[in-house]
């Protein structure tokens, strides 16, 4: 269980947009915060979130396949993973992401979300599943 004060990064990296959602500081509920574009400032621009938020811990969603072993992308998802950890001074964990984006997409559907809105390209879906990945994470590690 978190601590009070201690927030989690949820991060769910894609070629083109990192989705980022964070946890509340008692590390309850995860919302969608933000989407990033794909850049050389990638690291530094996480690195200014991870500050600015108090963040503790950094989750990364792992791609797995329907087996459970990683799946074609994962690879890149790991350099993320080593790149993110030789530059930030915290716990940087994977966790499995699959599915994220589907729950997300239907999330988005539920509350009402527009297809035109659900369609573009502003990284709200990348946002929306990083939370799913990071929900997942949270509630992992409730103790009952």
């Amino acid at each position: 269980m978190t601590t009070t004060g201690e927030r989690i990064l949820g991060i769910d990296y894609g070629s083109r947009r990192v989705g980022l959602a964070l946890s509340d500081p008692l590390g309850i509920i995860a919302q969608p915060i933000d989407a990033l574009q794909q850049s050389s400032h990638l690291i530094n621009d996480i690195q200014s979130v991870i500050e600015r938020e108090q963040v503790r811990i950094v989750v990364v969603g792992l791609p797995l396949n329907l087996k459970g072993q990683e799946a074609k992308t994962a690879q890149e998802v790991q350099k993320f993973v080593e790149q993110l950890r030789s530059t930030v001074s915290m716990q940087v964990e994977t966790w499995d992401e699959r599915f994220t984006t589907a729950i997300a997409q239907k999330t988005l559907l539920t509350m009402g979300t527009k297809k035109k809105e659900r369609q573009q390209k502003n990284g709200r879906i990348d946002s929306m599943a990083a939370a799913v990945m990071l929900q997942n994470y949270l509630d992992s590690r409730k103790q009952f």
